[in-house]
């Protein structure tokens, strides 16, 4: 695969740049300025930071990459890089520290900005792997659009009336479409060699054969997952993997995360609102336990990771590898839930302009989506610019998500990039789809 000129042209690569660090500013103010500052510095649950802690953070991040090891100057409050460290300091200890108070974070991380600015505007891209296409800004927009996910995942869990608004998606049809696509078995490519701002984890590009199989055409829905629940599946113990029964068992788990039945109606809290479940929505807030155990139930399975992007990305007309389902070209609004426009997963069957070659839909945006895959390395990985981004996670405590969510922007979501998480998160913004093998008969 050859990037677009968009991605290799030194002053369409600065514009990019701009682009994508403002948007993510604005993202941020808009998540940090929509409640008052004592909602900032509480801890709305032990599994998130106070939302003021990550407004510094993204601000450190910054000032430590673009201004102290692009630009080479002096570091702005080197009193505080402790603070901010993410592996010293874990989620639940983050509201005991002594952290800027909101005011002298935002003004912080606006004098950073203001002078990472000047950074882009004189920086040459070449010379070294970080300045090379604009890595460096690539990536500090990448980390910042992270924590806006992870921002948006905290009002999610925040108690209280509703902060942040937004229009629900467009309504879609009801899907008549067929229930699963057959992805011929076969070789391709795999990662990416050429994309200039992929991350470590996402690289080098490699051959995978893989055989033929079927994967549903879209994400499992809420109402389909109410079957689950309704035929017993969170009772069923022959669903579950032996960790995934004793954890659903030991905490309680009978639906998914923020759902609660109220007579014969299951109900769910979104953002401060109590609303009735979407029967076509893909279902959201499910560990990798539940997705895992309602594809036994339905008599399938999770996708591989490699099965995963093989359906996203490889165009059999072509026998290439894409940027994207739908080709090469950047997001726009209709082909995919992308960017916090919406603040909700579009119905099962949306964005028909954002289908794969071979008919899958919503495989980017909605829902990030379960794979059966641990987090591992790609043959002739080399960490870059540090290991704590992905090496240190690398082994079978990690389970691989694929896609992207309705609350990630579109500089962190294309055909190779790799999330992943613990088996037992449901806070993040998940769904699945399943899959099951094919025949030779199908290759």
């Amino acid at each position: 695969m050859t990037a677009p000129d968009s991605l290799t042209d030194p002053e369409s690569l600065r514009e990019r740049a701009l682009d994508a660090l403002t948007t993510a500013r604005d993202r941020t103010a808009l998540l940090t300025s929509c409640v008052e500052d004592p909602e900032l510095t509480a801890q709305h649950s032990p599994l998130m930071s106070p939302l003021v802690w990550d407004l510094a953070h993204i601000g450190n991040q910054e000032e430590l990459w673009l201004l102290r090891t692009v630009a080479g100057r002096e570091a702005m409050r080197p009193e505080i890089d402790g603070l901010y460290d993410a592996f010293e300091h874990p989620r639940a200890e983050r509201p005991s520290l002594p952290l800027l108070p909101p005011g002298e974070a935002r003004q912080y991380a606006a004098e950073v900005r203001g002078r990472a600015l000047d950074v882009l505007e004189s920086t040459a891209f070449q010379g070294t792997r970080l300045t090379e296409a604009g890595f460096a800004f690539g990536m500090i927009a990448q980390h910042e659009q992270q924590h806006d996910e992870t921002m948006l995942i905290t009002h999610q869990l925040r108690k209280g009336p509703a902060a942040l608004t937004a229009p629900d998606p467009a309504p879609a049809p009801l899907f008549t479409g067929p229930a699963e696509v057959l992805v011929p078995g076969g070789p391709f490519a795999m990662g990416t060699s050429t994309e200039p701002w992929a991350l470590d984890n996402e690289r080098p590009a490699h051959r995978r054969i893989v055989p033929s199989f079927y994967i549903d055409t879209v994400p499992v829905t809420n109402a389909a997952y109410q079957a689950f629940i309704e035929d017993g599946g969170y009772g069923d113990r022959r669903w579950w993997t032996p960790e995934g029964w004793d954890h659903i068992r030991a905490h309680g788990i009978k639906a998914p995360l923020f759902w609660r039945r109220d007579g014969g109606q299951w109900l769910r809290r979104r953002f401060g609102v109590t609303e009735l479940v979407p029967p076509d929505e893909p279902v959201l807030h499910v560990c990798w336990y539940e997705a895992d155990a309602y594809a036994r139930w339905a008599g399938r399975r999770l996708p591989t990771e490699t099965e995963w992007e093989k359906a996203a990305r490889h165009d059999p007309a072509s026998d290439r590898s894409t940027r994207y389902p739908w080709g090469d070209a950047d997001p726009t609004p209709e082909h995919a839930n992308l960017g916090q426009r919406h603040l909700r997963p579009a119905p099962a069957g949306s964005y028909p302009a954002g289908e794969s070659p071979l008919g899958v839909r919503q495989l980017i945006g909605d829902v990030w989506e379960w794979t059966s895959s641990d987090l591992q390395p790609y043959p002739g990985f080399v960490a870059f610019p540090y290991r704590e981004y992905s090496e240190v996670f690398f082994g079978p405590e990690y389970k691989v998500l694929r896609g992207g969510s309705f609350a990630v922007d579109p500089v962190v979501c294309r055909g190779t990039f790799r999330n992943w998480d613990y088996p037992i998160r449901r806070q993040i913004f998940s769904g699945f789809r399943t899959a099951r093998d094919a025949g030779p008969e199908s290759s």
